[in-house]
């Protein structure tokens, strides 16, 4: 492996805080398509940043109805 590939391939393990041999593992699985074993990782660890997080959620893709519900708070007499 070329020496500024592995640097690379370290700095982005370290930012996700697991070993490079864990790291190489989760890319394999990725490419593979097999799921990761991210289950025992805490949540801030999985994922690099908020857009990272909603892009990759198991939830993308999911078509789901998130609206709230438009009910306006009753009037109220304060005189």
């Amino acid at each position: 492996m070329l020496p500024e590939v592995e640097r690379g391939l370290m700095a982005r393990a370290q930012a996700r805080g697991v070993s490079l041999d864990d790291y190489l593992q989760e890319l394999v699985a990725r490419e593979a398509g097999l799921p990761a074993a991210e289950e025992g990782r805490p949540i801030h660890r999985r994922f690099d940043n908020l857009s990272d997080l909603l892009l990759n959620s198991p939830f993308a893709g999911a078509n789901l109805d998130l609206e709230r519900p438009k009910d306006f708070p009753r009037p109220v007499d304060l005189g």
